[in-house]
């Protein structure tokens, strides 16, 4: 099976839609559910580089985990007509490794690296000239008698992901043509790519289901396919494997989503700042400390969700709950805590 995956050059069409069909990414623009602003602009972006012959712009796509930035540069490169290769900031470590990638690139190709703020210094410094005059310069030799190479490369655009855009240094940030960021999706747009993902799987999913499940996906399509995953499970063996009401509310009690999507994590998190700092101002290092999370992902993964449905602020001293946290987790206040929170 892996083979299959990994080489479909003499395969079938049918088998290798197959093949594609069953990671539940969309293909192209017309299956691709949201983001219809950056939809948009790809579009017309598309449609010029395609009308004058050229390769596009490099393209740099950021924010939170699991909104479909590797998805999206698989449909923009389908969208295209390219060849998509795909590597990841700290898979490249060496100057090397990168010089390796894109010699053997074409032109029109397109290299998608995931966690670009993640590249080292001196691959970044490679990728300079790179991306700007398509040009790779190469040192041979140390000490006295190093010579310096310059190599023609081709017309190729880079895509590059990342969760943290400030963590990208500024010269390469201005290197990209498009910067796009993906938004939260709406939870009519998450229900909408939860029908298709059941549809993709042979599930049967009753619509009350499909909407009690896209309000606990924290507006995320990777979370969304997850939880349709597992639920597709509890269905199976606890029922007659159609996803109702209650198979589904069951399921996510199981895996224990609260009905705003949080888990235990989220909550720990929460009951951290409110148990212990009567609600905050709490530093993200103390936090990381107490909940045995890494700084990153309380930043990348936690935080982002919980600022956007309101449960916690991001202040200059450090976070906070806020009252709608209190309500959601059943707390009560100090009598001590701040007046205008109350």
């Amino acid at each position: 099976m892996i083979d299959r995956i990994l080489n479909t050059a003499d395969e079938p069409a049918d088998e290798q839609e197959a093949v594609l069909e069953v990671t539940l990414r969309p293909r192209d623009f017309s299956n691709y559910i949201g983001q219809d602003r950056l939809k948009q602009n790809l579009k017309l972006a598309i449609a010029a580089a395609k009308k004058r012959d050229e390769q596009l712009d490099h393209i740099l796509l950021h924010g939170p985990p699991g909104l479909g930035k590797t998805t999206m540069a698989s449909v923009i490169a389908n969208e295209m007509g390219a060849q998509i290769r795909i590597t990841s900031g700290p898979a490249i470590e060496r100057a090397g490794d990168l010089a390796s990638l894109l010699t053997n690139l074409q032109d029109g190709d397109i290299l998608f690296i995931d966690e670009i703020h993640r590249l080292n210094r001196s691959v970044e410094e490679v990728l300079y000239s790179a991306m700007e005059d398509f040009k790779l310069d190469i040192m041979l030799g140390k000490g006295p008698s190093a010579k310096s190479l310059r190599l023609d490369l081709p017309q190729f655009t880079i895509i590059g992901a990342t969760t943290r855009t400030g963590a990208l240094a500024a010269p390469l940030r201005d290197r990209f043509g498009m910067i796009h960021r993906l938004e939260y999706y709406t939870p009519n747009e998450i229900e909408d790519i939860i029908k298709r993902a059941a549809t993709i799987l042979k599930v049967t999913i009753k619509p009350t289901a499909a909407s009690e499940l896209a309000k606990r996906a924290r507006l995320t399509p990777r979370i969304a396919n997850r939880l349709l995953k597992r639920v597709r499970d509890y269905a199976d063996v606890n029922g007659d494997g159609i996803i109702d009401t209650e198979i589904t509310s069951q399921a996510l009690k199981l895996l224990d989503v609260d009905d705003l999507g949080l888990d235990t994590a989220d909550r720990n998190l929460i009951n951290a700042i409110i148990d212990n700092y009567n609600g905050g101002p709490v530093g993200v290092e103390t936090l990381a400390a107490m909940t045995a999370e890494e700084r990153s992902t309380i930043e990348d993964f936690y935080e982002p969700y919980l600022m956007q449905i309101g449960l916690l602020e991001r202040t200059p001293r450090g976070r906070k709950a806020t009252p709608k946290a209190y309500k959601h987790l059943g707390k009560h206040k100090a009598s001590a805590e701040d007046p205008k929170l109350l």
